[in-house]
């Protein structure tokens, strides 16, 4: 089977931001079956939705991965638990979120893993961060 190239979007808006995004991208590269073969540059962006919280900081991370979608985002779960994530209030502040939201070969329709995330067309900065990244070619 040939690997598929994952694309996994980092953001934080509690904390030491860069400290948190740093320690997602390390345990992403430490995911078996999965490498790091790119990032982009990180950017500091609004918080999205109705609560009121800090600014985020964001960057998109590829992987070369032989993982499904569901068997990856069970991972970036992980990776969020890791981090101190707690899952409050839908759109609140969080130290790491971790969404996977695109791979080159694989679709997910499932309840709880869509891919391409739904919301993609709707983010800027993903677009900018994933523009940037299947740029410069993934080894």
């Amino acid at each position: 089977m040939t690997p598929d190239v994952a694309y996994v979007a980092l953001g934080s808006n509690l904390g030491d931001r860069a400290a948190y995004l740093a320690r997602a991208r390390e345990a992403l590269a430490l995911i078996p079956g999965a490498r790091v073969v790119g990032e982009s540059s990180i950017e500091e962006t609004a918080p999205l939705g109705p609560i009121a919280q800090g600014p985020f900081l964001n960057q998109m991370v590829a992987l070369e991965t032989m993982l499904t979608p569901g068997e990856l985002l069970e991972a970036l779960h992980d990776i969020e638990l890791q981090c101190g994530r707690v899952r409050g209030e839908r759109w609140g502040p969080r130290t790491i979120d971790l969404d996977l939201v695109l791979m080159e070969r694989q679709r997910s329709d499932d309840a709880h893993c869509r891919v391409p995330h739904p919301e993609l067309v709707h983010r800027a900065f993903w677009l900018r961060e994933l523009a940037e990244l299947r740029s410069v070619s993934v080894e």
